[in-house]
C-alpha cells in the first residue's frame, strides 16, 4: 500500500492564489480567470464534481480577496474545497445571468489571463458583458504559473513515477506474442490503477511499424515474435502525473535495433547529466538531438525531447528547439529522445525528472537497458 500523501492546505492554496495574482500584475495584466480544470483545481483546490455548461469563475486579482463566482446549486461542494477559507463565494441562480454577475467582479476595460480550459461561450459571454474588457491565454502569458513545484508536489510526482515503474516491471511478465496491441494497453491500465493510479490517461502500445507513429493508439494489430514495442504510458495518482516510456523487445533483437536503442539511451542519459538551474530548456533539447544526430539518425528524430507533468501530464516547460526559459529547482518535466523508423520500428525512452539545485533527479527508475519480452 503506498502512503497517504500530505494534504494540501488552505494556505498552500491561498499562497497560490496570492503568487498568481502577483505574477498577473508582472505580466501586465488586471487579473487572472479561472474556470473548471487544472488550474482551478491547482489554485482553490475546487473541482466540481460533474463539470456541466454552468459558469464557474476565480476571479484572482492583485490586492484584493480571490473571488470564486459558482452556480447556486453548486455552493455546497464549493464551500467544502480546500481552498475555499481563503475565498470569497458568491453564486447566481439558474434564470439569472452569470455574465452580469461576473462583469460585476471584473474592470470593464481590463486586460485578463484566462484559463485555457474556458469554454468558448463562456469567453464569448464575458466579452458581450464587458465589450472593452480584452483577455489572454493563460498559457501564453503566464506558461509558468504551474511550473515550479514544492516539495509536496515532487512527493506526489515521485509516488507516481513509483507506481508506474510497478506496472512496467509486472507488464513484462505478460505474454506479448500473438495478443493485440489494445489487450497489453488493458493490462497496463489495470496495472497503473492497481498501483494507485485513480485516472489513467494513455496507454500507448506501437509494436513493430506502429512502434514509429509517436501517439499511435493501441489497436487490432497482433503483436508477432521478432517486434520491437514501444510502450508509453501514465495517468494521475493522488492528482500529480506519470509519464514514462520504455522499448522493449519480443524474442531476441537485431544487432541493428540494439544499436538504434542504445543511441536512444545515450540521448536520454546525456539529456538528463544537462539538467540544472539555469540551463535554457532548448539546451536539453539540443543535447539529445545532438547524440542523435552524430548516430545519423537526426532525420527520424521528429519530435521534442520532453513537457512538463504536474496536476496534467502535459504542461508547461516544453524542452523543444527555441524554448529559452531556464531550468528552475523544482520544474520536473520528462526527458524522452527517440528514433522513428516509418514502416520499421521506434525506440523511445522516457523518464519524469525534476530539477534540484544541483542537477537532475529521476522520478523513474525502471532500467533502461532493452528488455527481451516473449
Amino acid at each position: 500500500m503506498s502512503e497517504t500523501p500530505v494534504a494540501f492546505t488552505e494556505q498552500d492554496h491561498a499562497d497560490r492564489m496570492v503568487r498568481a495574482a502577483r505574477d498577473a500584475v508582472s505580466a501586465g495584466l488586471a487579473g487572472l480567470l479561472v474556470t473548471p480544470g487544472p488550474d482551478l483545481t491547482w489554485l482553490c483546490g475546487y473541482r466540481p464534481a460533474v463539470p456541466t455548461e454552468r459558469l464557474t469563475l476565480l476571479v484572482l486579482v492583485p490586492e484584493s480577496e480571490p473571488r470564486l463566482l459558482v452556480p447556486a446549486l453548486e455552493r455546497p461542494d464549493a464551500e467544502a474545497a480546500p481552498g475555499a477559507g481563503a475565498l470569497r463565494l458568491s453564486e447566481w441562480r439558474d434564470g439569472q445571468d452569470p455574465y452580469a454577475a461576473a462583469a460585476g467582479l471584473l474592470r470593464p476595460n481590463g486586460h485578463y489571463g484566462v484559463s485555457d480550459s474556458t469554454r468558448a461561450v463562456h469567453l464569448l459571454g464575458l466579452q458581450e458583458a464587458l465589450p472593452m474588457t480584452t483577455y489572454r491565454a493563460l498559457t501564453t502569458v503566464l506558461p509558468m504559473l504551474r511550473a515550479v513545484k514544492d516539495d509536496h508536489e515532487v512527493a506526489r510526482l515521485a509516488a507516481a513515477g513509483t507506481a508506474a515503474d510497478a506496472a512496467y516491471e509486472e507488464i513484462l511478465s505478460v505474454r506479448f506474442a500473438g495478443r493485440r496491441e489494445r489487450d497489453v494497453a488493458a493490462d497496463l491500465a489495470r496495472l497503473l490503477r492497481a498501483h494507485g493510479h485513480g485516472q489513467v490517461d494513455f496507454t500507448v502500445v506501437g509494436s513493430g511499424p506502429n512502434g514509429a507513429d509517436p501517439h499511435h493508439e493501441a489497436g487490432e494489430r497482433v503483436i508477432e515474435d521478432g517486434d520491437m514495442v514501444v510502450l508509453d504510458f501514465g495517468g494521475l495518482k493522488d492528482g500529480y502525473g506519470s509519464d514514462t516510456t520504455r522499448t522493449v523487445h519480443v524474442g531476441e533483437p537485431t544487432d541493428e535495433e540494439r544499436a538504434v536503442h542504445d543511441v536512444v539511451r545515450q540521448a536520454q542519459q546525456a539529456a538528463f547529466e544537462a539538467v540544472r538551474p539555469g540551463v535554457p530548456c532548448q539546451e536539453i533539447d539540443r543535447v539529445a538531438r545532438t547524440v542523435v544526430e552524430a548516430a545519423g539518425y537526426g532525420a527520424y528524430c521528429v519530435r521534442r525531447t520532453g513537457h512538463g507533468v504536474g496536476v496534467t501530464t502535459h504542461e508547461p516547460p516544453y524542452l523543444v528547439r527555441g524554448e529559452q526559459r531556464p531550468l528552475v529547482a523544482g520544474m520536473c518535466f520528462s526527458i524522452e529522445p527517440g528514433i522513428c523508423l516509418p514502416g520499421r520500428f521506434g525506440v523511445r525512452i522516457e523518464d519524469v525528472v525534476t530539477c534540484t539545485e544541483t542537477g537532475g533527479r529521476r522520478l523513474n527508475t525502471t532500467p533502461h537497458e532493452m528488455a527481451v519480452v516473449s
